[in-house]
């Protein structure tokens, strides 16, 4: 049986610090995915992924064990992540350069379906990427959390450091930018 969180944590903390690879081991992917929506691009996330598990490293004596360590884990790396695009202010970078630096390509999982809803899908999933990225990042940030990593809105608000009726407020917010933005990309309705 895996060992818990705090279990591998208080191993680490005691000096055996070879058990913080088991956490990497078991978040690095999900953070790593999480961050390649918030940021738009595979490689600041493998960075600020990197970043965040370096820093949560050297500050885990001050993990106090209040919340799940992925949720602490994710702060750290979403102040990272912040702080990087400060530091950057780019140009938003377009939706193929996106698809290529993510390795994010749709996929039809039904060989099936009739000739054109492959390429109808691609438009929808390229819309709905472009939209997203031009959310607001307090509206883009909760909204993947919730819709895409499926957490509980106290996670959330624990996370982004806000109430949790912040959080439904930019998430109910989101969704609504999110099909305004749809709409207007598709030039069709989006149905509900």
């Amino acid at each position: 049986m895996p060992k818990s969180d705090q279990q591998l944590i208080a191993e680490c903390l005691r000096g055996q610090t070879h058990v913080f690879g088991d956490l990497v081991l078991r978040y690095q992917d999900r953070l790593y995915h999480m961050l390649v929506h918030v940021l738009g691009s595979a490689e600041d996330a493998r960075e600020v992924a990197q970043d965040a598990f370096v820093s949560a490293f050297r500050k885990l004596h001050t993990f106090q064990g209040r919340s799940a360590f992925y949720s602490w884990l994710f702060r750290i790396a979403m102040n990272s992540a912040v702080s990087r695009q400060r530091k950057n202010s780019r140009v938003p970078v377009s939706i193929e350069a996106v698809r290529n630096s993510s390795g994010l390509e749709p996929i039809d999982p039904h060989p099936e379906a009739r000739p054109d809803f492959s390429m109808e899908a691609q438009e929808r999933q390229a819309a709905v990427r472009t939209a997203l990225a031009d959310l607001p990042e307090e509206f883009r940030t909760v909204l993947i959390l919730k819709e895409m990593d499926d957490m509980k809105y106290e996670e959330i608000a624990e996370i982004v450091g806000c109430p949790i009726g912040t959080v439904r407020s930019r998430i109910h917010r989101a969704r609504a930018e999110l099909k305004n933005r749809l709409v207007a990309l598709m030039h069709e309705p989006v149905e509900e």
